[in-house]
């Protein structure tokens, strides 16, 4: 597939927008997260309009309306070095691009990662080009940038790259349902509520808890040898019949802890843990209803918090897979008003270093967001999701709408793939 891309646009608020200061407060949880998060969102042909990436940019301007901020230019304090957003209206990079080929002719571009991971690059603008791109260096990037792909047989798909320390990903969800409620003329069932203030670190921090999400696992496993092997990405659909068989070893819980005490295992024992070597797992809670009072409806931001649990791997895999599932329930129960506070407070004393991710599984569940149901006037997405592969130690779990099962996507040092495979097999 080869792509041909227009000169980029620059798209602002086609209106007046709230009074604001010049800089815009990003939160204690939006610290850490200055990444780029890629999505496509895929419109088949028979659900498609000619016009569509005019009543896209169109929406694009209405919506920035109320989320003002995401037309600004991120910085950093040189006082204290924390992020903020200046209000300089710099605008939302937007490009049309053409396909050579139909959609059908790609396949899958969301669950046939790695194997699509070229045709998704293509599909993704980042506001600069790739000689000037630069792993990491988000500062250089606009906070939004958007690229509609026509291809020839009608349908389009929609990429965006959005920073991440503007929304976490119930917040993009939500920004992308408002901005196809302006596509639609309808009003907007979810305004943004944007102060990010109501999640400002307390006038005295207080450090409640251990917040071992934060913590250095001692490497005594050698896994530091293994980061310099090539690094593998696999894709693992786990079908009904399997995630019925985990949920009942693992006790009756939910799918997602089920397979994620699955994962966690699987992955300290293809990484080649030593039984003394501790592991760490982590996954993402909304804390919007766990805080109290709750955050008002429609907060825009990072109101995730890191859930963790640390065991030695040789308990972890020593036991079954149902002790996992616990320990992953008491930490989802532990995150309550008193640890996300703490976790806040935490960043404000340590002065925002990111978690450390040695001897560590980051579980981050995609299938959850509900993306897809975004509906600019031509029905909901044929597919959504991330736009690229896993870094590191993370792990995605997707949903493929088609049959129900949950797509497993990560990558491994290459000798550590196997294992992880055998151990899918063994479900």
């Amino acid at each position: 597939m080869r792509v041909t891309r227009a000169e980029p646009v620059l798209v602002h608020a086609a209106g007046d927008v709230p009074a604001a200061d010049e800089y815009y407060f990003l939160s204690n949880l939006d610290q850490n997260v200055a990444v780029l998060m890629k999505t496509v969102h895929v419109f088949s042909p028979s659900r498609a309009r000619d016009d569509a990436a005019a009543v896209i940019m169109d929406a694009l301007g209405r919506v920035l309306v109320h989320y003002y901020p995401f037309q600004g230019s991120l910085v950093v304090s040189a006082d204290d070095g924390r992020l903020s957003v200046r209000n300089d209206r710099r605008g939302v990079p937007f490009v049309v691009a053409d396909a050579d080929c139909e959609l059908k002719e790609v396949g899958d571009v969301v669950l046939s990662a790695p194997d699509a991971a070229a045709v998704q690059e293509q599909l993704v603008f980042v506001g600069r080009s790739n000689s000037e791109e630069k792993e990491d260096d988000e500062l250089g990037a606009p906070l939004l940038s958007v690229q509609v792909t026509r291809f020839r047989c009608g349908g389009f798909v929609l990429g965006l790259a959005m920073n991440h320390c503007l929304a976490d990903g119930v917040a993009a969800a939500e920004f992308l349902r408002s901005w196809a409620e302006m596509a639609r003329g309808v009003p907007l069932s979810s305004p943004p509520f944007l102060d990010r203030t109501v999640l400002r670190a307390r006038t005295s921090p207080t450090v409640a808890f251990p917040h071992e999400e934060f913590a250095e696992m001692e490497d005594v496993s050698g896994l530091a040898g293994l980061r310099e092997e090539p690094r593998v990405h696999r894709a693992f659909a786990i079908d009904a019949d399997r995630l019925a068989r985990l949920k009942r070893q693992a006790c009756a819980c939910s799918t997602f802890v089920a397979l994620t005490a699955f994962v966690w295992r699987a992955t300290s024992r293809a990484m080649r843990m030593r039984p003394e070597q501790k592991s760490k797992l982590m996954f993402a809670v909304d804390g919007r209803w766990r805080v109290d009072p709750p955050l008002p409806r429609g907060f825009c931001g990072n109101a995730v918090v890191f859930a963790c649990c640390v065991s030695t791997a040789g308990d972890l895999l020593g036991g079954p897979v149902s002790a996992a599932a616990r320990w992953i329930q008491d930490a989802i129960r532990r995150t309550a008003d008193a640890f996300i506070r703490s976790a806040i407070d935490y960043v404000e004393v340590d002065g925002g270093r990111a978690p450390s991710m040695t001897a560590t599984t980051l579980v981050t569940a995609w299938n959850r967001l509900g993306f897809h149901a975004a509906d600019f006037g031509w029905g909901e997405a044929a597919q959504s999701g991330p736009a690229e592969l896993p870094r590191g130690e993370v792990v995605m779990f997707m949903r493929d709408v088609r049959d129900g099962s949950i797509v497993v996507l990560l990558g491994l040092p290459r000798s550590c793939m196997q294992e992880f495979q055998d151990m899918v097999d063994l479900i």
